[in-house]
């Protein structure tokens, strides 16, 4: 598999994000067997794109929301790996808080409604990272107007530098998220009139994480602000940063060393 990365490094690759991208080492650096995570060098903000999950779940429309009485939802695997193993605290300390759900699970075909009835009567949807520091998950609770409750201290997210999500999300610090009652009582401090703005940008920017035509079979006219227009113009927007990079890489002369800004050539 990774001969096969190395190959295809050179294009703009659209990746769902950079946590797939990591390459273990079995041995660490005192010859131990223990697991070593290394960044992989293949993938870069400079070239390549984000692009987002599908969502499960149906858009809910700003003007069907109805009353939530649920503060903060969870549906999900509690036992993850890498970044996952936040969520895994983070349940422990949320699972037994009042206004708080926590549930194992998918919104496959057995808990979809289970997952659509939870992200729609809540305030927040919980994002902790899982396997890879992104999923679906995100963009159903985009879908679902619930405000995601993103905690990383890494994370990068589709459309960035388009779309500001930080005006319809927040973003918590893994270390204040893992500080007893310090994310419940965060949450609780927002206002109402607040959680009301968020899910009026939520709404403004849900027709960005659509792939679907809308036509029957997928086969018509893409919207023009849905997904794959997006993706294209961020294809666009990467391109004189790649032939930057591409021509500097000419001029660097044998036996000297630069920073390798991407694998574009």
């Amino acid at each position: 598999m990774w001969h096969v990365r190395a190959e295809i490094a050179p294009a703009v690759l659209l990746v769902v994000d950079f946590g797939g991208w990591y390459k273990l080492d079995s041995k660490s650096s005192n010859g131990s067997t223990s697991d070593v995570v290394m960044h992989h060098t293949q993938v870069s903000l400079l070239k390549d794109v984000i692009v987002p999950y599908t969502h499960l779940l149906p858009r809910l429309q700003l003007s069907d929301n109805q009353e939530r009485y649920t503060l903060l939802y969870f549906k999900g695997a509690k036992h993850r790996h890498r970044g996952g193993l936040v969520r895994e605290k983070l349940w422990d300390l949320l699972v037994s808080e009042p206004g708080i759900v926590m549930e194992e699970g998918f919104p496959n075909a057995t808990g979809r409604e289970q997952s659509i009835k939870g992200m729609r009567t809540s305030e927040f949807c919980l994002h902790p990272a899982g396997d890879t520091p992104t999923s679906c998950r995100l963009f159903d609770a985009i879908e679902s107007l619930c405000i995601p409750v993103i905690v990383s201290d890494n994370i990068e997210l589709p459309f960035e530098g388009m779309i500001d999500y930080s005006e319809f999300s927040v973003f918590v610090a893994v270390s204040d998220a893992l500080t007893p009652n310090w994310l419940v009582t965060h949450l609780r401090s927002i206002p109402a009139r607040q959680r009301d703005e968020f899910r009026r940008n939520m709404a403004k920017v849900q027709p960005i994480f659509e792939y679907e035509s809308g036509h029957p079979g997928g086969v018509g006219p893409i919207p023009p602000d849905g997904a794959v227009n997006h993706i294209w113009k961020k294809v666009q927007q990467k391109l004189p940063a790649i032939k930057e990079a591409i021509i500097r890489n000419k001029r660097k002369r044998a036996g000297v060393s630069i920073p390798l800004r991407c694998h574009c050539t």
